[in-house]
């Protein structure tokens, strides 16, 4: 038995009592998938667009095509933006951005992507943006991609990003990071599941058994998959 969650047969999980959330009755077998999704990836991207100030009337701007950027995208259309400009240089993710909802797919990257976008919304750039991988190419993509006065969730784990205080603080955006508190969501995201209204599993697109736990993370790794989901 583990003492803390990462793909064992079975977990300790500290504080139980305060961190699970029941499922009311046995989920039919094909909403498995959405349900693990919801306990990571589907909260971390739902965060990243309300943290964003996704919502009604709202241009949204996704950076990042792994499973929290993917579902941040369908995060922003089930809270309401008018539109969704999803970042990905990449084929199969850029299928799944436009089934979870994006109108607008942005394949340029850095300073040429920041273009593109600024060109689908009349110069202005994007009210609300949802950083998710975490390099300094891509914060500065996020924060050159929003409208002065707009707002950027920042929830990619940074690796070794350094911005420019003077273009911080010119660039008159929000800008909001920290771990997304994904237990908050949970019982929303349940219940939208079990109603059949969204489908974030989805960006599970690789199915490994247990034990081949480290060829999923090799697959995430070389972008040979999305999301990994391991089986006993």
């Amino acid at each position: 038995m583990a003492q803390v969650g990462t793909q064992p047969e079975r977990a300790l999980i500290p504080h139980a009592d305060g961190t699970l959330v029941p499922l009311p009755g046995t989920p039919d077998a094909d909403l498995i998938p959405d349900l693990l999704a919801a306990s990571d990836v589907l909260g971390t991207g739902w965060f990243g667009a309300v943290a964003a100030e996704a919502g009604p009337g709202r241009t949204v701007a996704v950076v990042g095509d792994g499973a929290v950027g993917l579902l941040a995208v369908l995060a922003a259309r089930q809270l309401g933006a008018e539109r969704v400009a999803a970042m990905s240089r990449h084929e199969p993710r850029r299928r799944l951005a436009a089934e979870f909802g994006a109108t607008d797919i942005v394949t340029e990257r850095g300073d040429e992507g920041v273009a593109r976008l600024k060109e689908l919304t009349g110069g202005l750039g994007a009210h609300s943006v949802v950083e998710a991988v975490g390099t300094e190419e891509s914060m500065q993509q996020a924060i050159r991609s929003a409208r002065p006065g707009g707002h950027v969730r920042f929830g990619g784990v940074n690796h070794d990003v350094a911005l420019s205080g003077e273009e911080l603080f010119f660039s008159q955006v929000h800008l909001h990071g920290g771990p997304a508190p994904v237990r908050r969501y949970l019982p929303e995201l349940i219940d939208l599941i079990r109603q059949r209204k969204i489908n974030p599993g989805k960006v599970f697109d690789l199915v490994v058994p247990l034990d081949e736990a480290a060829e999923a993370y090799r697959a995430m790794d070389e972008r040979r998959a999305v999301k990994a989901m391991l089986t006993l």
